[in-house]
């Protein structure tokens, strides 16, 4: 039988995973994990079973009923799938759930901080939960779980998940994943959480860590080490207001809470939309608006993704260009219709970038794409993101806006808490839309490459003279002060964005010498500015880049910047080699696998 996604063992014949009581033991002096995993499947079942794994050493499996041992193999590990962990369940007892412990000090989801202060956090986004715990590993699985966190007591621990008590251990109830000497050694102690609602398992989340926390809302709380958490506070105030406007476009918010954690420098990602508790990067706080518009994102996944889940990565453009489409709407109410325009041309720019990047391997230009053998976060992109939200916006212009947002709530109503694809969508919306096939070529949207000829730029009077005064400055002509003195970082993101890479030297040092780019606090224009100059040979910010380089672990940053210094010169690839060399323990192990291709390919 046919996997039911191209990045999971989990065959079509077997039942998924429902739910899963998990026991974790984190030794911080070891950077390992120890655990065991009571995994309850949807139906009882005899004979052969699957899970994925990864990176994990499987100690044993029984049935929790009889404590029969359960006979497994694991596979050698595929690059892209790691190992398949096979299980013979009894065929004369069919078996509703499997005990399995294990452990692991290499998993690609979970990152362990010695400096300045002990901390750990999990991002397993896309296929990552496999190397924490034996999962059926796929959004086709959405399960519940309960989770026993045992941690240094000096700590505390938070989860994306009810947090229920913390207490000491209690003897026994982690046996399977460590001796009691240390499962109730003194300076240990017991954080347990419990997810209700069924998520699929990229979204299952946890940190540790000195974290202090600040109510800001009546549903949410900002979470955060003591040196940030009241920055972070006053940051995110508007949240609340922020949550109201999404339930009048996108209906109730389904999750009781809507917590932001603050996690170190190493976050790889802008923000994880982990559900009940959103996990940031501190890059995000920057005083001005356009902070908001990362906040604004995770919470849209509140409802598309969180609540309604792509069924496989090849339909990843259901969570992130609907997100990024409620994204926008929910801009536009809170700070109107110009920031959100600013956002969709940031946006264009991105997608005609991403474009071009996969120039030689167009198949991951499409909505759609064919991801057999590959692994996501190689080819993880803006397409989903900026062509998903082109298609949506394409059919509300094509319906009208009342007609569409109808829609999307309905589609919303009908389909939480499920795991759908493309083709679920497509049907869908050809029964609320009759005709619309007839109005918009949706198989060239889904299936073609490229950016489709009905694509439409924004038109907006900022985002145009923000054009204009980037094309005169590279024929010579520097803006006034009067032109960008109301300026917030979006607006330089994008005039940084349409500055051609190939200006030269002396205006890369001209720009910053009159306006202090390389020496921002917005983290987005500083890097934009930095792989601006330093892509256009300007050798005086090599030290900049490595000392930001040194300091951040967002993916986002290390692809511009890890590029730029690769493919400028000779110079450049050395240093982009020792850089990563001497900071790659402080990046997030799927972090270190994008800069070791980044170095693969240019240096």
């Amino acid at each position: 039988m046919a996997p039911v996604d191209p990045e999971t063992v989990l065959d079509g014949e077997s039942p998924l995973t429902s739910h899963v009581a998990l026991t974790l033991y984190l030794d911080f002096a070891t950077c390992s994990l120890h655990g065991s995993a009571l995994l309850t499947l949807s139906a009882a079942h005899s004979g052969p079973l699957s899970l994925d794994t990864r990176s994990l050493t499987i100690h044993s499996a029984i049935d929790p009923t009889s404590l029969s041992p359960i006979p497994f193999s694991v596979s050698q590990p595929d690059p892209v799938l790691g190992s398949r962990l096979s299980l013979s369940l009894p065929a004369e007892t069919p078996l509703s759930s499997i005990l399995i412990s294990f452990s692991t000090s290499s998993s690609s989801a979970l990152h362990f901080l010695s400096s300045p202060f002990p901390y750990a956090y999990t991002q397993c986004h896309s296929i990552h939960a496999r190397s924490l715990f034996p999962c059926h590993d796929t959004p086709a699985a959405r399960l519940r779980f309960t989770a026993l966190l045992n941690i240094p007591s000096s700590l505390s621990a938070v989860m994306a998940a009810r947090h229920h008590v913390r207490r000491h251990p209690i003897p026994s109830e982690g046996s399977l994943s460590c001796p009691d000497s240390l499962w109730c050694a003194p300076g240990r102690i017991v954080e347990h959480f419990i997810m209700d609602q069924p998520i699929p398992p990229y979204l299952f989340a946890f940190a540790v860590g000195h974290i202090v926390s600040r109510d800001i809302g009546p549903r949410t709380r900002v979470y955060a080490g003591p040196d940030v958490v009241d920055e972070a506070a006053r940051e995110f105030a508007g949240t609340e207001e922020m949550i109201r406007a999404g339930e009048k476009l996108f209906g109730p918010y389904d999750w009781e809470r809507f917590d932001l954690l603050v996690l170190p420098m190493s976050f790889p990602y802008a923000g994880m939309e982990n559900p009940r508790m959103v996990f940031l990067t501190p890059t995000v706080i920057k005083g001005d608006p356009a902070g908001a518009h990362v906040v604004a994102h995770e919470l849209a996944h509140s409802w598309t993704g969180n609540l309604i889940t792509n069924k496989t990565n090849e339909d990843f453009w259901l969570n992130e260009g609907f997100t990024t489409y409620a994204e926008r709407r929910i801009v536009e109410v809170l700070q109107g219709e110009e920031r959100a325009a600013l956002s969709m041309g940031r946006g264009w720019r991105e997608l005609n970038r991403t474009v071009e990047r996969f120039r030689d391997n167009m198949e991951f230009t499409k909505l759609k794409p064919c991801m057999q053998g590959i692994d996501p976060d190689d080819v993880y992109s803006q397409i989903p993101y900026e062509k998903g939200f082109q298609f949506l916006w394409r059919i509300e212009r094509q319906v009208g806006r009342p007609v569409f947002d109808k829609f999307t709530k309905k589609y919303i109503s009908t389909f939480k808490f499920q795991s759908i694809d493309t083709e679920t969508f497509i049907d869908f919306l050809k029964a609320n839309m009759p005709g619309i096939e007839n109005q918009i070529d949706l198989r060239l949207w889904v299936e073609g490459i490229g950016i489709p000829p009905d694509a439409m730029e924004p038109v907006s009077a900022v985002y145009n003279k923000i054009k204009t005064l980037a094309s005169e400055f590279k024929n010579g002509q520097m803006s006034g002060d009067d032109e960008v003195v109301q300026w917030n970082g979006q607006e330089w993101q994008l005039y940084l964005e349409n500055l051609s890479s190939n200006i030269d030297p002396s205006q890369a040092l001209a720009l910053d010498a009159r306006y202090r780019l390389s020496g921002s606090r917005d983290w987005e224009v500083k890097v934009a500015f930095l792989e601006l100059a330093i892509s256009s040979g300007c050798k005086e910010y090599f030290a900049e880049a490595e000392r930001l380089l040194k300091q951040v672990g967002r993916m986002r940053y290390l692809r511009l910047l890890y590029t730029a210094l690769a493919k400028c010169s000779d110079e450049g690839k050395m240093l982009a080699r020792r850089i990563y060399a001497e900071a790659r323990n402080c990046y997030h192990p799927i972090a270190q696998g994008v800069v070791e291709s980044i170095l693969s390919k240019h240096a």
